[in-house]
């Protein structure tokens, strides 16, 4: 019979690198045999195609809408039976996922009631809570220097909704610290400096 997979959660505002210090530790899982899925939220299902699409500001829709659509987004990721996260758990395989349900606290409850964003959420927090999640430290004026160099922007890419959106992060960070294992890593110019730091953190779970 298979052990359950972990399930380790990246955490940012944009800009922050979470993508890129994922690939890494994926790989470092890789070479210490632990067989790992990658993932995001928004999903590339239907339904995170459409938040994508809002994000993008091609479908005009208001911050309530948003948040509904993300937690549906989420929803349909964890059960999923071809594509869910649990099915990968259940298997064997460890989850890296860039954004989780503290990516609705922070964007969407900076814009809406902070207690309606966490009850939207309530389901996928009974069905399948992180393992570990790893927050990357940017400072907000440094990740909207990345964010400028893209091709285009999206919907929260400001420098004002980026510090709100920090703040809010601490914020619920502070509040369910009791209930989620949460490592904050601030980032460094190197982006193996950041790696160590998490790797550090996953070696404490995984017992290396």
């Amino acid at each position: 019979m298979n052990t359950k997979g972990k399930f380790i959660v990246f955490e940012g505002i944009d800009g922050s690198g979470k993508s890129t210090q994922l690939r890494l530790l994926s790989e470092y899982l890789a070479a210490h045999s632990v067989p790992t899925f990658c993932t995001h939220e928004p999903t590339d299902s239907p339904f995170g195609r459409l938040v994508h699409d809002c994000m993008r500001g091609q479908v005009e829709t208001g911050e309530y809408t948003i948040a509904a659509m993300f937690a549906a987004d989420r929803l349909d990721h964890i059960q999923n039976p071809v594509y869910g996260i649990r099915k990968y758990l259940d298997a064997g395989v460890t989850v890296l996922c860039d954004r989780y349900y503290y990516s609705s606290f922070a964007y969407n409850g900076g814009c809406v009631p902070l207690a309606w964003v966490e009850e939207l959420n309530r389901p996928a927090m009974q069905l399948l809570r992180p393992d570990l999640i790893l927050f990357i430290d940017l400072p907000p004026e440094k990740g909207m220097e990345r964010v400028g160099r893209r091709e285009s922007r999206e919907r929260y890419e400001t420098l004002e909704k980026q510090r709100r959106t920090r703040e809010k992060f601490m914020e619920v960070f502070e509040k369910y610290a009791s209930l989620d294992r949460i490592e904050i890593v601030k980032s460094e110019e190197e982006k193996e400096a950041t790696q160590a730091k998490l790797r550090r953190a996953v070696d404490a779970l995984f017992g290396f």
